[in-house]
């Protein structure tokens, strides 16, 4: 050891795991699960506009609340919104 560095073990500084095709599968089936789910919050500038939609719902409520001229719109999880709330 020279300077308290460990000496290279060999293997590659940023080296990851390789995944399997059934665990990309597997992750890829979360993340759909993830947006089916009622999870997700629309949020503005000013308030929370709606919580607990899908994600589907989510977007079609950003769709609706543009209509209207809403600004600052974003589309976030129901747990993130609560953190910003204060809830």
């Amino acid at each position: 050891m020279k300077n308290g560095k460990a000496k290279n073990s060999g293997e590659k500084p940023n080296a990851q795991k390789e995944e399997t095709a059934a665990e990309a599968i597997s992750s890829g089936d979360n993340f759909i699960n993830e947006l089916r789910e009622p999870r997700w919050s629309v949020v503005s500038f000013e308030k929370c506009a709606a919580k607990n939609l899908t994600y589907d719902e989510a977007v079609r409520k950003i769709a609706e609340l543009e209509k209207q001229r809403v600004s600052g719109l974003c589309l976030i999880t129901d747990d993130a919104a609560k953190r910003i709330s204060g809830e």
